[in-house]
């Protein structure tokens, strides 16, 4: 099997009625958050670029064909019409690593309507779990103010794939390196780590253990000094370094308690014995929250390893996205549902001064100044350029950071700016529902026959 079926079955039995009804005419999907969740200022668009390798592949073989077959319990033949279905549509993305704001299409999908009903799934999820992720990991930095802030997440992600992604999107907004090993291999990441503190209990004394791990690794080395007693594993640590003349580069690694108190009182320490070159890392359940009261509290800390809390976005876990068509043979179509409402047509984002953003309709001329969001990836199926580079989505997070207004980069309470709808877009709106509005009560409004 492929991944095409990786989908919830009705994005199949949709396809298949589309397919035996004819209806194959081009349809557009828009991909947007409808609203940020709680305690966020803005997003980071990512995953673009796992949706567009999935479109670039896919084709419904025979054995997805019988994989369907079998979860509707009918007959293969009764599917054939999937067979041999490939992603022939255009596709316009935001890069990843630009800030997005909520209601903005991150990505617009135009194709046969099967072709872009399949696609619903796999693009929502990619878009949805690593958009979540990056906007968290970005807060992370942004809190840490400066100083370098590394993955340490992939033990409680949710599965291997979500850590080796959010090893990429921590690297992508900023962060410094990441314990992933595979990650830091394939991405060309520093690779970062310490020990654990079971390695320090299979000897029988903490020096004994910092003494065995020093003569393993030459060079610096980061000792975790808090298994037993915290402020003595920090001299037992000190007097190791020291005595092996290890001190530049090193590190003490803080994972429990009142992590500033315990910094200021390991600085003291090591400054008292001459070793005001190593450097203090702290870990153990931190996120943007506690690395915003750590560095605000003055705390002492040269590096901050972020983990659980991250890597699964704990205070938001999903965003509430949606994958939408909104034209489909060239006719413009809304949802209406309470709470639920959708805007029709293609769209285009402009970006402007402060965030003051606009979605347009995606033929429509600005007014002024603005900057595109949307840029298109793949045209009649194929990709129209070469992946970027963590170094240009790293470009492109910077850049766009250092122009959001304050009020949404706090990591309490923060602003998130609001995009506008441009009045042509506006007046779509009003001429789309208009029509459903007539369409649907033209029935009950006509007089019985004679």
């Amino acid at each position: 099997m492929s991944d095409a079926t990786t989908t919830d079955l009705y994005e199949v039995t949709m396809a298949m009625s589309y397919l035996r009804e004819g209806m194959t005419g081009p349809a557009t999907f828009s991909l947007f958050v409808r609203d940020l969740p709680p305690e966020r200022g803005f997003l980071v668009a990512a995953g673009s670029e796992s949706a567009l390798d999935y479109l670039s592949g896919f084709r419904v073989g025979r054995e997805d064909v019988e994989a369907f077959a079998s979860a509707l319990h009918r007959p293969a033949r009764g599917l054939q019409p999937l067979l041999g279905l490939e992603f022939t549509g255009d596709v316009r993305a935001v890069p990843e690593g630009r800030i997005v704001l909520a209601g903005e299409p991150l990505l617009e999908v135009t194709a046969p309507l099967p072709q872009a009903q399949l696609a619903e799934t796999y693009v929502l999820n990619q878009l949805s779990h690593q958009t979540a992720i990056a906007s968290k990991a970005a807060r992370c930095v942004l809190a840490a103010a400066g100083h370098p802030v590394v993955d340490f997440s992939l033990r409680r992600t949710h599965g291997p794939q979500a850590g080796l992604q959010a090893a990429r999107l921590g690297a992508m907004v900023g962060f410094a390196g990441t314990s992933n090993v595979a990650a830091a291999t394939a991405l060309g990441l520093p690779a970062v780590g310490t020990m654990a503190h079971s390695y320090v209990e299979a000897f029988a004394t903490e020096e004994e253990a910092f003494r065995a791990f020093a003569r393993c690794h030459p060079g610096p080395v980061t000792l975790l000094v808090d298994t037993y007693d915290t402020e003595e594993g920090v001299r037992v640590a000190a007097r190791v370094l020291r005595d092996l003349d290890r001190g530049p580069g090193s590190a003490v690694r803080l994972d429990s308690g009142d992590l500033g108190a315990l910094a200021a009182r390991a600085r003291s320490i090591l400054d008292a014995v001459g070793l005001p070159d190593v450097r203090i890392i702290a870990s153990g359940g931190l996120d943007e929250y506690a690395v915003d009261d750590l560095v605000r509290s003055g705390a002492p800390i040269d590096t901050y390893a972020v983990g659980t809390r991250v890597g699964v976005s704990a205070d938001a876990p999903y965003l509430d996205s949606a994958y939408k068509m909104v034209e489909y043979d060239g006719r413009p179509v809304m949802k209406l549902s309470s709470a639920k409402v959708t805007a029709p047509g293609p769209k285009q984002v402009f970006r402007r001064t402060a965030y003051s953003d606009v979605i347009r309709l995606a033929d429509e001329q600005p007014h002024g100044d603005g900057r595109p969001l949307l840029e298109t990836a793949m045209r009649d199926g194929r990709r129209t350029g070469g992946r970027p580079t963590l170094d240009e989505c790293r470009e492109r997070f910077a850049a766009d950071l250092a122009c959001l207004p304050p009020a949404a980069r706090r990591i309490r309470d923060p602003v998130a700016p609001r995009a506008t709808a441009s009045e042509h877009l506006s007046a779509l709106a009003r001429r789309v529902r208009r029509r459903i509005y007539e369409q649907t009560s033209a029935p009950y409004a006509r007089p019985a026959r004679p």
